[in-house]
């Protein structure tokens, strides 16, 4: 049976078992998928290791970067991104890096939500590898403008300059905007804090703008709930993300697309009732 796995540390959390064993189910493939704490100071010498037999691996914090520099071979969205999230095994054993965050992000607004990006005004919060991930697919959906607003202003201006031969993208501090926006995309670990970044609510167009945040958990996101309260059009969170990332993957592997809605729904209700 071929095998395949989620690295990082910690590792106990991720989903990502549940939903590729759910895929593999539903397209009929036959796979083993677990989860794997690497350790942090030999990440290559443990994923090496399972190469020897493994066919995949995702690849989850802190290893994107380390597996970037691993991979033999890298797709164009991966080079961009400067990590990597999927390895995949090729026939003459080198191993290819992918980073499928920035496509599941885009599916999921744009097929989940329904949402086209083209000539949208979209704001992202926060510079880290997230946001750097998610640019190249966000901006090949030809949106009117991408802001990335963050604390430090000078870490969005280096991104903003790194992707600005793909499309309008500049960069702000939290505190500078305020005309209304079309998407919000939280991209921070704020949430995780129980914070919300410190932007304005005027960014909010009532009844209109979608607020995104990719963290997702049992209850609303704090993000979520600030979102709600200002009447956001649609709020989502980012399990929705995570699902459409892993499925991208696992075609990536397997050569087969399964269909996430279902997937998403059962492990929504798996993890969070």
């Amino acid at each position: 049976m071929d095998r395949y796995v989620v690295f990082g540390n910690p590792i106990a959390h991720s989903k990502s078992p549940v939903l590729q064993r759910l895929f593999a189910e539903q397209t009929g493939q036959s796979m083993q998928y677990d989860a794997l704490l690497a350790p942090l100071d030999d990440f290559a010498g443990c994923a090496s290791a399972f190469f020897q037999e493994g066919r995949g691996a995702n690849v989850t914090v802190p290893f994107k970067e380390d597996a970037y520099r691993l991979a033999n071979s890298l797709t164009p969205r991966a080079q961009r991104a400067g990590a990597v999230n999927t390895l995949s095994k090729q026939a003459d054993g080198t191993l290819l890096g992918d980073n499928t965050d920035g496509a599941g992000l885009v599916r999921d607004l744009t097929v989940n939500a329904g949402f086209s990006l083209k000539g949208k005004r979209i704001l992202i919060l926060g510079a880290g590898g997230a946001v750097r991930g998610v640019l190249e697919p966000m901006l090949a959906e030809s949106p009117a403008s991408v802001t990335i607003a963050n604390r430090t202003v000078d870490k969005a201006e280096v991104l903003a300059e790194l992707f600005s031969d793909l499309g309008p993208v500049a960069a702000s501090g939290f505190d500078w905007l305020h005309e209304p926006v079309d998407l919000i995309i939280n991209a921070t670990s704020a949430s995780l804090a129980g914070e919300v970044p410190p932007i304005a609510s005027s960014l909010i167009e009532p009844g209109q703008t979608l607020c995104y945040d990719m963290m997702y958990g049992k209850e609303p996101t704090p993000f979520c709930v600030w979102a709600t309260e200002q009447g956001a059009g649609q709020v989502m969170d980012g399990l929705g993300m995570l699902a459409e990332q892993a499925a991208e993957a696992f075609y990536l592997w397997r050569g087969v697309r399964p269909d996430t809605a279902p997937v998403l729904a059962e492990v929504r209700r798996l993890l969070f009732t």
